[in-house]
């Protein structure tokens, strides 16, 4: 009988024919080559599930939805199939060092911490330098991540061994920071490793970057999925919009 792997990767795809062969292949350069990858294609309308496809690697899983959920609902789909010990995401548009998950795994194994995050690059669409570096902020908690959210999907992973498998707030928008926060009630802190080991993709019309229009989904996060007080909820949609305005400025 074959063992569990010791990675589970998901991610949601949804019409990402354009970018989703570079992101296989930065999956497939991974030193560590102990994993299973959900793909859960969320009804695409373009060549996305032919290029998945093409690919042809067992540990790569892909499950195609009959209507379209949304993000979070199709990303629940690939973690109710994980199997790994260690639970990861990358979307469909964003890029793997080779040496992410060899380093994150290692890490939470030696320091026998539950969960871990990485810096990463950013860049433009076609994979050019278009801002400075993430820089991963070390020993996140709860009361930290409440004021804006440092941890990215992209380099973010977990021990399900450790605190159980978390499915993701089915929210409208922001369902990863509602994660991280439901996370973050579970555990003391969030650790990181400064070295930049993925590549963060920023689309010109990338929903993240439009602050002003998920100022609302950001309120919404406050109010009604944690129901703090109206007051507190503005007083941190309004740090969350400080800090956001900060982590876009340009090079």
């Amino acid at each position: 009988m074959k063992n569990n792997p010791a990675v589970s990767i998901v991610t949601a795809c949804y019409n990402s024919e354009k970018y989703i062969g570079e992101t296989i292949q930065s999956v497939l350069n991974q030193t560590c080559a102990d994993w299973e990858w959900l793909i859960v294609d969320d009804c695409s309308t373009d060549n996305s599930v032919q290029v998945i496809k093409k690919i042809k690697d067992e540990r790569i899983k892909l499950i195609k939805l009959t209507e379209n959920q949304g993000a979070a609902k199709a990303r629940n789909h690939g973690i109710k199939a994980a199997q790994g010990r260690y639970l990861t995401f990358i979307d469909s548009d964003d890029l793997w060092l080779p040496e992410f998950l060899e380093t994150v795994v290692s890490y939470l194994k030696e320091n026998k911490e539950e969960m871990v995050y990485t810096s990463y690059k950013r860049v433009d669409e076609n994979l050019q330098p278009l801002l400075e570096d993430f820089t991963a902020e070390d020993n996140i908690k709860y009361n930290r991540l409440l004021y804006n959210c440092p941890m990215p999907m992209l380099t973010t992973i977990y021990d399900t061994a450790r605190i159980g498998k978390i499915l993701i707030p089915e929210i409208e928008k922001r369902e990863d920071y509602a994660l991280w926060l439901t996370i973050l009630k579970k555990i003391p802190n969030v650790r990181a490793i400064e070295k930049p080991l993925a590549v963060y993709r920023i689309r010109s019309n990338s929903y993240s970057r439009n602050k002003f229009s998920i100022a609302k989904s950001q309120f919404s996060v406050y109010f009604k999925f944690l129901k703090l007080p109206l007051h507190k909820s503005l007083f941190f949609t309004f740090q969350w919009a400080c800090n956001g305005l900060k982590k876009y400025e340009r090079i």
